[in-house]
């Protein structure tokens, strides 16, 4: 890319549902192969948000009474520190005393020792040069603890100090969210209600937070193993699976509060057959659905995300913006918006279609559930005859065509570019 190795290519592709076209692209933009994707979360649904000019309402409550929260542990903390500074004082002091011994016993010594005892048998132990010679090595075996107290001692105040810090730096991030989520419900005339189903990949405890607190209704599983252990725990051997499909049973949790979250959260934990093998995953949720009563309509809801899946596919296999086509970014950026473009106006096309054709295809005729694939890959590359009366074209499918006896008539009467339609209402689908 220009010349130079780059680390490959990803995009992040925003669109919404619509109940008049189906899916519409709303963004793509590029990223670094390397990027992970649950670092992308908050840019994606600001973006959304953006574009559509739509968003709920900010749950401030949530985020006061986190900070309350913080406040109280940024105060435990600031007195860890302070019993840790004192904790250092009181071994340096000790460290410093336990010197000033060492020296004055070293002066003990020497004052007691003659030149001609060189290579001499060890003084009596009674002796004053012996007393001496004992205290010592008392005291610099006393020095050497007491420098690895005051060592331990420091490392220990540092750690009370970092996190100390991180406290700080985590509540003055929550006091300007909080100041910037209040700006946008004074702003926002007409919140709308809304839900996110996540992917694994962006089920991070940040973005669960984040969406929580920005007001939306949260599907998701958790990012890795951060709830699995200690769900398989809590289910234990005597527990009452519920069957959910028919290979799949789930445990539910209600409002569970958690140690490492700082809102309660509904959790379930699924198992289910690979083969021969039995696996388990975990399903989280935040919102005001009552999903722990009804875990077959809660496994059902949150893998109906597979139409999410399936926008994915699209990007990558129909109009093609996994694969590389050029060589610099600037035209990167000329291919995904011509390759948005053209999703979303064969989308908007369809619905023309339908008062111009009185016989389309199978799979052409709901614009809301099109056959985009079929049109890209099958209808664009199927012959057919194209008639000219003056300014008006007659497309005609060849009899040995798929779609033979199928036939479309353009009138073009004047030229006039309409405005981009947008949809009335929509359904907010997560990545």
């Amino acid at each position: 890319m220009d010349d130079e190795i780059r680390l490959g290519y990803q995009a992040a592709l925003l669109s919404l549902r619509s109940p008049t076209y189906g899916r519409l692209w709303l963004s793509v933009t590029p990223h670094p192969g390397d990027t992970v994707s649950c670092t992308q979360a908050e840019a994606l649904v600001l973006a959304a948000e953006v574009t559509t000019g739509m968003r709920p309402l900010r749950r401030t409550a949530l985020v006061q009474q986190r900070l309350h929260g913080l406040a109280q542990q940024e105060a435990e903390l600031l007195a860890d520190v302070q019993q840790a500074e004192q904790k250092l004082r009181a071994v340096q002091e000790g460290l410093r005393a336990t010197q000033a011994q060492v020296q004055h016993w070293q002066q003990q010594v020497a004052a007691h020792q003659r030149p001609d005892q060189a290579g001499q048998p060890p003084e009596h132990p009674h002796s004053q040069l012996g007393q001496a010679q004992a205290k010592l090595a008392t005291y610099q075996g006393r020095q050497v603890r007491r420098e690895r107290a005051v060592a331990d001692a420091e490392q220990r105040l540092t750690r009370q100090q970092t996190r100390l810090t991180v406290c700080q730096a985590e509540e003055a991030g929550l006091q300007a969210r909080l100041a910037r989520y209040e700006r946008d419900n004074a702003t926002n005339a007409a919140p709308i209600q809304a839900s996110f189903r996540l992917d694994a990949g962006f089920g991070t405890r940040a973005n669960l937070a984040l969406l929580i607190e920005l007001g939306y209704e949260v599907y998701s599983k958790p990012y890795g193993t951060w709830l699995l252990a200690r769900l398989k725990r809590q289910g234990g051997a005597a527990a009452t699976w519920t069957p959910v499909g028919g290979n799949a049973e789930m445990l539910a949790w209600p409002a569970l509060v958690l140690d490492d979250f700082p809102y309660p959260l509904d959790l379930a934990l699924e198992r289910f057959y690979a083969g021969s093998e039995l696996r388990h995953s975990v399903l989280v949720h935040f919102g005001v659905d009552s999903v722990t009563t009804d875990l077959p309509g809660w496994f059902t809801h949150y893998n109906g995300r597979q139409t999410i899946e399936a926008g994915i596919k699209e990007g990558k296999g129909v109009f093609w913006l996994h694969h590389l086509k050029v060589r610099s970014a600037a035209a990167l950026f000329l291919q995904e918006h011509f390759a948005t473009f053209a999703a979303n106006y064969i989308r908007w096309a369809a619905l023309w279609l339908t008062t111009q054709c009185a016989q389309l295809p199978t799979g052409w005729q709901d614009p809301a559930h099109l056959a985009v694939k079929q049109q890209v890959a099958v209808g664009a590359h199927t012959s057919a005859w194209i008639t000219w009366f003056g300014q008006d074209c007659l497309l005609r499918f060849t009899d040995h065509s798929v779609f033979a006896g199928r036939s479309l008539r353009v009138k073009r009467e004047w030229a006039y570019q309409p405005l981009l339609p947008f949809p009335k209402s929509c359904g907010f689908e997560a990545f």
